[in-house]
């Protein structure tokens, strides 16, 4: 992920599972502002009729529905259906595709705390009932837990374990710290929750606490003077973030059906390899007080530990190690398994090229009654898209493309929706499909911010500054003007954390998008009741405005993906960022003090150079000539293209994720690594043997690549 200091990454860099912490990411695509734009924006016809089917009092009224019942991944199929129905009120042919997957839910659990005198302190476990804000006392609210959390109890001392990465345990064996036997108390931010609970488990421990930490806010907090929600934009302190405990970074979708759909008569795997077997539970900030204030004094206090992130901002703790406090923690987790049907909603407009695809999606469940932004405010803005798209075919517009709509099921259990439904069209896919776009979490706050792949990078920030985009009370600026003055102008690099990684890791060219929160906006509850309807209409987007303006860039995206004669997708693209990442790994081998025969790699991108020229070449003398036939062929091509950076076969140990550009970090979950099979072959596994094979299967996977756009 990256961002300017202070941003809350709530969208496209990463999106839903994420963490939603204070990250720089390098890897990015700037782009200058354009002196010469005009405002208000010039629009053709069509584009004006889609812009303006968008109602901001519509998109309240969807996300109303959307945020006033249980719809936990397989329990909802009625808000699948109704979506189903909607998108069929507006023209687009409409289903439910059901498959049966492992799923589990919570029964009953509890936390206990002794003291080493015998005194105890019993957490809460619960988010408090705010009656401002009424789904959080709904008789079903759904309590905290991990979802895939293993149900076992645990007794044992505890020790602070920092962000539960890799290099923080590391650090705590090099202070002497024992960790077998005991459990791990971390806090959230860095590494995605589920590889906090394998690192713990890996080193011999036998339960674990995550919980939030007010540190993660900046400067809105109570302490620093702001009045915390209901009645303030800061976090309120019961706040408890929920979350998939899967081990994502290896493989995310149905652990039970690992690289197969999981239907009702499926064989089963053993999914040991991708959930954790020690139990685990989410805590907030006030329940972790006081077992963190019982550590202090014990083992090295947290300055001294000297990891990144490892202090804290909770009043009275130190966040040291804690060996040796004597004191202990009591976990219980029960969980109900059950292999239960989800329901995937897809809706479709065929287009009068049956073989190129264009896809849209957001999922559906959450791990609350609410999910007003996650993920509910992009389940609102797709209703308005197809509402758009509604509008316009009835002046006789037909797309070009196929639209293909996608409502998904279970994606915060682990992309379980998405990932099955791609294996069963898999084949289809990869003839087919042009671009997967996703809003997930279409808005938290009021920052826009994308993440695609580098041919997606022109298209994707030039319709910015077709969008008027409403920024703290003025509407004067476009959304390209405030992507470039908030963020940088910076177009992330997609790592995983939401339903476009299996397309991502299928070769299609895939882009995340949404708005989030600044260093002055107030604090997403992610994960929490308390990302509800009543925090967007109050806090996060009064009035629906900033849902409108993302919507309405979503839909231009998709209108000219779908309608344009030449594919606005540009390969060429791809080369300053390979060569940027080709410079990064030239800095990780330095630092690892080792050296790899990188001239294959080098050679590799260079012919990829001159193919992609080539390329432009050939499109432009299409699109000069008016010649269809040989414009379907540019199209085809960098549809293809992509393909090839996911033909080597997958990254050692994980060979879920193919694409040998970039890929979710193994100890990150969420955020990207590039040429991640080298770049990780030395910084985890220190082995260059191994790193030399993968600059061979890059440099192919380039090369392949470079062929399609040749041929």
């Amino acid at each position: 992920m990256r961002v300017i200091l202070g941003l809350i990454a709530a969208i496209g860099a990463e999106a839903c599972m994420r963490e939603r912490t204070l990250q720089t990411h390098h890897h990015s695509h700037v782009k200058r502002q354009d002196a010469n734009a005009t405002f208000p924006p010039v629009l053709d016809a069509n584009e004006q009729i889609l812009l303006d089917s968008f109602d901001n009092t519509s998109i309240s009224t969807w996300s109303y529905y959307y945020t006033h019942g249980d719809h936990i991944a397989g329990r909802n199929r009625t808000m699948a259906q109704w979506t189903a129905d909607r998108w069929a009120e507006y023209g687009f042919s409409s289903r439910l595709d059901e498959y049966y997957v492992y799923l589990n839910y919570p029964v009953s659990h509890s936390l206990l705390l002794t003291y080493p005198n015998g005194s105890t302190f019993t957490p809460s476990l619960q988010e408090a009932i705010l009656p401002e804000d009424e789904t959080t006392g709904y008789p079903n609210r759904i309590p905290t837990f991990h979802g895939y959390s293993f149900s076992g109890n645990a007794s044992a001392e505890y020790v602070y374990v920092g962000r539960g990465q890799q290099v923080d345990f590391n650090r705590l064996k090099a202070l002497g710290v024992q960790l077998e036997g005991k459990i791990a108390l971390a806090k959230y931010g860095g590494p995605f929750r589920g590889l906090k609970v394998k690192n713990a488990q890996e080193h011999g421990m036998i339960g674990a606490v995550i919980f939030s930490d007010p540190s993660d806010d900046g400067n809105i907090t109570e302490a620093k003077g702001v009045v915390a929600y209901p009645n303030g934009p800061a976090r309120n302190p019961t706040t408890v973030q929920r979350g998939s405990v899967q081990f994502l970074s290896i493989y995310p979708g149905d652990p039970t059906t690992p690289g197969y759909t999981s239907k009702e008569d499926s064989p089963r795997a053993d999914k040991s390899n991708s959930v954790p077997h020690i139990p685990s539970l989410p805590i907030s900030w006030v329940d972790a007080q006081p077992i963190l204030e019982a550590l202090n004094g014990f083992g090295t206090v947290g300055v001294e530990v000297n990891r990144t992130g490892w202090v804290g901002a909770i009043p009275g703790v130190n966040y040291s190690t804690g060996d040796g406090s004597g004191a202990t923690l009591s976990l219980s987790n029960v969980m109900e398994d059950d292999i239960t049907p989800i329901w995937d909603v897809i809706g479709i407009i065929n287009g009068t090229n049956q073989d190129e695809v264009v896809l849209v999606g957001n999922h559906r469940d959450a791990w609350i009654v609410g999910g007003a932004a996650d993920p509910n405010s992009g389940s609102a803005v797709l209703i308005e898209l197809a509402k758009a798209f509604g509008k316009l075919s009835e002046t006789g517009w037909k797309p070009t493309r196929t639209i293909v709509l996608c409502s998904w099921d279970a994606e915060e259990y682990g992309l379980v929706g998405s990932t099955e439904w791609v294996e069963e069209y898999i084949p289809w896919l990869k003839t087919a499909a042009v671009t997967y776009f996703n809003i997930d979490v279409a808005v938290s706050g009021p920052i826009p911010d994308i993440a695609a792949t580098p041919d997606l990078h022109a298209i994707s920030s030039s319709l910015m500054k077709k969008i008027v985009w409403p920024y703290r009370g003025t509407t004067n600026r476009t959304m390209y003007d405030v992507w470039t003055e908030e963020v940088g102008g910076e177009i992330g690099v997609l790592g995983s954390g939401s339903d476009y990684t299996s397309f991502l890791h299928r070769g299609i060219a895939s882009i995340d998008m949404g708005a989030g929160g600044g260093p002055t906006d107030p604090i997403y509850h992610y994960h929490s009741n308390y990302d509800s309807y009543h925090w967007m209409a109050t806090f996060g987007d009064p009035g629906f405005h900033t849902h409108k303006a993302i919507g309405q860039y979503l839909t231009l995206l998709l209108y000219h993906m779908v309608s344009d004669a030449s594919l606005p997708l540009e390969p060429a693209d791809y080369t300053s960022e390979l060569k940027t990442y080709l410079a990064e790994l030239n800095e990780t081998i330095a630092t690892a003090n080792g050296t790899l025969e990188l001239s294959e790699l080098t050679s590799a991108i260079d012919v990829f150079k001159t193919s992609a020229e080539e390329f432009n070449t050939l499109r432009a003398l299409a699109i000069d000539t008016n010649d269809t036939e040989l414009l379907a062929v540019t199209n085809h091509k960098a549809r293809d293209f992509s393909r090839g950076f996911t033909s080597q076969g997958g990254l050692p140990g994980r060979e879920f994720f193919q694409n040998l550009i970039f890929a979710p970090g193994l100890d990150t979950g969420y955020a990207p690594v590039t040429l991640p099979g080298i770049t990780e072959s030395i910084t985890f596994q220190n082995n260059f043997t191994l790193a030399q094979e993968f600059v061979g299967k890059t440099a192919d996977a380039i090369l392949v690549a470079a062929a399609i756009l040749k041929t």
